[in-house]
């Protein structure tokens, strides 16, 4: 057994209500940078970017685990293990782990990221993203 952390138990329509979540954050994450000048600080993007990952996370461990994370986000990689096993490739843990790390420092912290830093971000989610949505169409 995986150890997850808090979790809180969820249904079908919790998931197809985050999903509509996660694709609403996915748009704005790409707006965001759409319109960005290229002075702009990239915090606000990468923010919606984690927000973003952690509802498709949310959306993929209710689904196939009836449970989502609660409180710290960091677990929420183990409990996405927890829920799909092998089935979790590991370039999508590693994207969702390196966007997770970011967190604290970029919603919380004073050191503005480049618009780089969020393009990079948003590169990540991409990925994460298609890979979300293939799973849960499923």
């Amino acid at each position: 057994m995986v150890r997850t952390g808090s979790t809180k138990k969820k249904d079908g329509t919790y998931v197809a209500g985050r999903l509509a979540v996660a694709r609403g954050y996915l748009k704005d994450a790409r707006n965001s940078n759409a319109v960005a000048d290229p002075g702009d600080i990239g915090n606000p993007s990468i923010s919606t970017v984690i927000n973003c990952v952690i509802a498709y996370a949310d959306a993929v461990t209710a689904k196939f685990k009836g449970e989502i994370n609660q409180g710290d986000h960091q677990p929420v990689v183990k409990l996405l293990r927890g829920a799909l096993g092998n089935e979790l490739p590991n370039r999508q843990e590693a994207n969702l782990k390196t966007l997770l790390e970011q967190k604290d420092e970029v919603q919380y912290g004073s050191r503005a990221k480049t618009r780089d830093d969020a393009l990079r971000a948003l590169e990540r989610l991409e990925e994460f993203a298609a890979w979300a949505e293939v799973v849960l169409s499923k």
